[in-house]
């Protein structure tokens, strides 16, 4: 009965697994010249000018200079992490969902 329960779980736990590590392996950060105007979703004034939103399917980030940046799932799972450099990126993420942008000392939901 236990092996029976492991290998349930193991098979779950690669069910899981398997569609996002192809979708992680083809999300990637890209300069855009996106000139939407969204409102941002954090006060870039208490940020150090950095803004973060989400439209059609993306996270963008405007920064006015160099900086990591990691996002996650709402369960904690990291999607991305990069280093951007000052202007405009976006990450095209496939599913929908509430994701967490890290950005030093800023960290901000995004609802896609």
């Amino acid at each position: 009965m236990q092996r029976r329960l492991a290998i349930i779980f193991t098979i779950l736990v690669a069910a899981i697994a398997l569609p996002w590590g192809d979708a992680v392996a083809q999300m990637q950060w890209r300069e855009t010249t996106l000139t939407a105007r969204v409102p941002s979703l954090n006060d870039p004034l208490l940020s150090d000018g950095v803004e973060i939103y989400g439209i059609n399917g993306s996270i963008i980030v405007r920064t006015p200079h160099k900086v990591q940046v990691r996002v996650f799932t709402i369960l904690g799972q990291m999607v991305s992490q990069a280093v951007l450099n000052a202007g405009t990126s976006e990450l095209k993420i496939n599913a929908r969902g509430i994701y967490i942008v890290k950005i030093g000392n800023i960290t901000q939901k995004v609802a896609l």
